[in-house]
């Protein structure tokens, strides 16, 4: 990838800012991603800092607020293998039966993450990478523990686990390992460690379903940050015919149906929402067999030795709840799950290669999400797993409540809001958290964390500004490219109208805003473009500017973020017009940015260039890196140190 330097990257800004041109004489950042982009005695520069003995404990017993995840049941129902972080970093737990004591499988500095079982119930199927720096390899461990397997993986090297084979002895992922953007798809036979390619191509590629005589394979690729298309793969001629979407620029998933030449596809293109359709490939007709709703059809599976049921989730304005449903008459299958006023979101995790057992999930504003496993045949569901709450009463958590605001245009905006009874006959700061993505949706859930500003006076807002998913095409696609510009005042306007509204009496409201990566990119706008509105803000692992995170990031990232964000050869202005480094000379309010020094898909640069563009006018403002993490804070220790300053931080100026 070709690296820029910093006086290369400045110069864009000068028609916009002609001051940043001064600071390419001196910088801190050496251009690209990774940790080599930084030296270490940057790294030392903004180490954070010893927090108080007091908030350190109190961090420390919300720690201990932790539940295992879903987890890989073993063929036969008997043992689930979960991840959990109760050693302070992701590592993979075996139970040998429900409500066992966990044993423990893998350990370490780096996170391992679980993803999956073979089918033959000889290994577990892990992935693990080097301080959070997204470059995992694929490993196997003996399901009775030892040492891990090396499958694949290697030095700036991306790889995604893809499946297996249903007899367990073949597994597929797929690496970028033959050029930065192109992707192969591998077959990997266990037994032999026999690496095969089945396919490559530029940009993403992956296996969306494979036949039942798995002599042929359904192939997905990316054609943006959203729209898909899908090809079928003979394994052994190798050849690819179109299947979906070529030319449409659509989303689509798609699955194989018991029946020839029809499939079961996920898509908006006939509705504003996702539906779930049977597709006839020979008169390309569709049918559609989930309701017509103003709400997306999540995510599904196809369930059954003769593909007889489906499996899917539906996104309610933020809430997701698991449904099931008959192939041959597309009727209701009754789930285990019953209603409850603390109830957020109910899901499913994997099902045995058997179909017989699944694995189920219930989340609450006030407790923790278990574990339970369903019996297909008895219709028996247990409960596996079961969260630590040690020496925290949770019972008085508050609930969320679902509210709007009105954008400048008179759009509703939808935001999930987390606010004390006494915050509401008295005026209390408000924190406004954006999310990622920009294409993912704040949904309400159980956070010691957020709980934490609560119980301290704040009041907790999550919006779902416009380019959010879950509310319909339209809706998400409204930010793309430049059209950005014509939207980006959501973040403003939320603030306005909290100081409108959640002001009470004559008591001046502040209100700090703060989110990770696109919520860190929404946070430096809103200290920036829209300087004023907010009295303090957060970004954490967000883009300063987009011109140089697209430049820098990850040259596999590049095509699909383009697509969402705007083209370099052709949308530079909107690009200038969109980044917050064009507008930092607005800086009224105090700063903390916080970054990780690995991160691939926002470059440590990001943080660093603003960083020195503050400290270059003199405008006060903190960052703190942390060496060892990536696109986010994963590490239990980093964790304590992230939310304490960041509650110190809002605590002193807020309040």
């Amino acid at each position: 990838m070709k690296i820029y330097l910093l006086a290369v990257i400045l110069a864009l800004f000068a028609s916009c800012n002609s001051d940043n041109s001064e600071m390419s004489k001196k910088s801190d950042y050496k251009g690209g991603h990774g940790l080599e982009s930084v030296s270490a005695e940057v790294l030392e520069k903004y180490r954070a800092k010893a927090l108080p003995s007091d908030l350190v404990r109190e961090i420390e017993r919300t720690a201990e607020l932790r539940t295992p995840s879903l987890g890989h049941l073993t063929p036969d129902g008997k043992k689930l293998f979960v991840n959990w972080n109760v050693t302070g970093t992701s590592q993979v737990w075996r139970l040998d039966g429900p409500n066992s004591f966990p044993v423990q499988m893998t350990g370490g500095d780096d996170s391992s993450v679980l993803r999956g079982i073979t089918n033959d119930n000889r290994y577990a199927i892990i992935t693990r990478d080097s301080g959070g720096d997204e470059y995992p390899s694929l490993y196997l461990q003996p399901v009775n523990g030892g040492e891990l397997i090396k499958v694949y993986g290697g030095k700036k090297i991306k790889l995604s686990y893809l499946g297996q084979s249903k007899s367990g002895k073949e597994l597929f992922f797929y690496a970028n390992d033959l050029g930065p953007t192109t992707f192969a798809v591998y077959s990997y036979e266990v037994d032999t460690k026999k690496k095969e390619l089945l396919f490559k191509g530029s940009g993403f590629w992956w296996i969306a379903d494979v036949s039942d005589d798995e002599k042929e394979m359904i192939i997905g690729h990316a054609i943006s940050n959203t729209a898909r298309e899908y090809f079928l793969l003979n394994r052994k001629t190798k050849e690819q015919t179109p299947l979906l979407g070529q030319g449409e620029k659509i989303s689509y998933d798609v699955r194989y149906s018991a029946k020839k030449d029809h499939y079961f596809v996920l898509t908006n293109k006939m509705s504003d929402f996702e539906r779930l359709y049977l597709f006839n490939k020979k008169t390309g007709d569709y049918k559609a067999i989930t309701e017509e709703a103003n709400y997306d059809v999540d995510s599904f599976e196809i369930q059954g030795k003769n593909k007889e049921r489906i499996l899917y989730s539906v996104n309610d304005r933020g809430y997701l709840r698991v449904k099931a449903m008959t192939t041959s008459g597309f009727d209701e299958i009754k789930l285990p799950f019953k209603s409850n006023s603390a109830l957020l979101h109910t899901y499913n995790g994997s099902t045995t290669v058997d179909y017989r057992y699944t694995v189920f999930g219930a989340s609450y504003y006030n407790r923790l999400r278990s574990s339970f496993v369903y019996d297909w045949k008895t219709g028996k569901l247990t409960s596996w797993t079961k969260p630590s709450m040690p020496e925290i009463n949770t019972s008085d958590y508050v609930p969320w409540t679902l509210e709007s605001y009105k954008a400048e245009d008179g759009t509703d905006i939808p935001m999930f809001v987390k606010r004390s009874e006494k915050c509401r006959k008295k005026t209390c700061p408000v924190i406004i958290s954006f999310h990622g993505g920009p294409e993912a949706q704040s949904k309400p859930r159980f956070s010691p964390y957020i709980e934490m500003f609560v119980k301290r006076g704040f009041t907790y807002i999550m919006p779902n500004v416009r380019g959010s998913s879950g509310y319909g095409k339209k809706w998400l696609d409204s930010d793309n490219g430049p059209k950005r510009l014509e939207v980006i005042t959501d973040i403003r306007d939320v603030a306005r109208y909290v100081r409108k509204n959640f002001q009470v009496g004559n008591d001046k409201i502040k209100i700090g805003v703060m989110g990770g990566s696109y919520g860190g990119y929404s946070s430096f706008m809103a200290m920036t473009m829209f300087a004023g509105e907010y009295d303090a803000g957060i970004p954490i692992v967000g883009m300063s500017s987009l011109i140089t995170f697209l430049q820098n990031t990850a040259e596999y990232r590049r095509y699909v973020r383009e697509s969402e964000y705007g083209y370099l050869d052709k949308d530079m202005e909107a690009l200038k017009k969109l980044s917050a480094m064009t507008y930092i000379d607005n800086v009224k309010a105090p700063m903390l940015i916080i970054q990780g020094a690995t991160d691939p898909r926002v470059p440590v640069g990001e943080a660093l260039l603003f960083k020195e563009a503050l400290d270059k006018r003199n405008i006060p403002g903190e960052l703190i890196i942390f060496a060892d993490e990536g696109h986010g804070v994963r590490k239990r220790k980093n964790q304590t140190l992230y939310k304490g300053h960041t509650i110190q931080f809002f605590e002193k100026h807020l309040k």
